[in-house]
């Protein structure tokens, strides 16, 4: 349900990446065998949304630290970047672990494919593997920090009816009107999941879209009870906000993990200077990271640069 901005680099993109998609048949990539590339010079991919361009400038500077030449392209589109980096016009690029397994589950067995991805990081993480080779990629290791749908109550709210959890909201019985995308209906892991799985009374979907101000105000206001956004959504505070913990496990492993081009940047190098986030960076930290772009204006790359910094992990 990620919905990102298009940014006006889009257009530059579709230029710069419209051959991307030729290249050897994906039965011919999958019979590579040469081992992992180690290019110096290496483009980073970014989907074009604030916390996309924040994880591209910090692989970049990771990267760079670790002695490769980096440049950063926005691509906004996955139709357009993900043939860009199985062709090695884009070599690494920030990736989510379910929604990504799942697109590429999409493109190889089509659009009615079973999802694959799943609130199982590890059967996630195997499936998207398995997806990923036959196609000249690496999927490193996942990080911490996790950007999945998550669901948000007022704060007055939370404290009126002792709700920390969605399983205390639904042990409550209270009719919940859900500010949602029109998705929200059909999706598993929205209104028929919180029925399913925590007995929440949904009594319908406002479709006011997902983690929009309208969707975010309406709840503030009380005309709706929970609304769906995103774990490292920047914004809820200034609502008076708060979520409700995935306490069973609704949710699907969306964890920030890099994708790599395999000739190009498949080698040890590469995942040992991107591995160094794997045990810092928390979905707390995306969020707040987020905050300081999206609330206070600062540069993605003034805000990864201090935050890698704080972290003892550049000079």
């Amino acid at each position: 349900m990620r919905n990102p901005r298009t940014p006006a680099l889009a257009l530059l993109a579709l230029f710069l990446l419209g051959a991307c998609a030729a290249g050897p048949a994906l039965e011919d990539r999958g019979q590579v065998t040469a081992a992992p590339g180690d290019s110096r010079r290496l483009t980073i991919g970014s989907a074009g949304f604030t916390e996309s361009d924040l994880l591209a400038q910090l692989y970049a500077r990771l990267l760079g630290d670790a002695g490769y030449r980096t440049s950063i392209l926005t691509v906004a589109n996955r139709e357009l970047y993900e043939p860009a980096l199985e062709s090695g016009r884009i070599d690494v690029v920030p990736e989510y672990a379910a929604t990504f397994a799942d697109w590429l589950n999409a493109k190889t067995h089509g659009a009615d494919a079973a999802p694959v991805g799943s609130p199982d990081l590890g059967a996630t993480m195997k499936a998207l593997r398995a997806l990923a080779t036959p196609r000249g990629l690496t999927v490193l290791a996942p990080g911490r920090a996790v950007d999945q749908n998550a669901f948000a109550v007022s704060a007055a709210y939370a404290r009126r009816h002792r709700l920390k959890t969605l399983s205390d909201l639904g042990a409550r019985k209270l009719p919940v009107r859900l500010a949602a995308g029109d998705e929200c209906v059909r999706r598993p892991y929205c209104a028929p999941g919180l029925r399913k799985v925590y007995g929440i009374h949904i009594t319908g979907i406002d479709p006011k879209g997902v983690g929009t101000t309208q969707a975010k105000r309406a709840v503030q206001q009380g005309r709706d009870q929970l609304v769906l956004t995103t774990t490292t959504d920047a914004t809820l505070d200034s609502f008076g906000l708060v979520l409700l913990a995935d306490d069973k496990r609704l949710q699907n492993a969306d964890h920030v993990v890099p994708v790599v081009n395999r000739a190009r940047a498949g080698g040890a190098r590469v995942a040992k200077a991107l591995g160094r986030l794997d045990d810092v960076l928390t979905t707390a930290d995306l969020a707040a990271m987020n905050r300081q772009v999206d609330s206070a204006r600062r540069l993605p790359a003034d805000v990864a640069r201090a935050y890698l910094q704080d972290k003892g992990l550049t000079g």
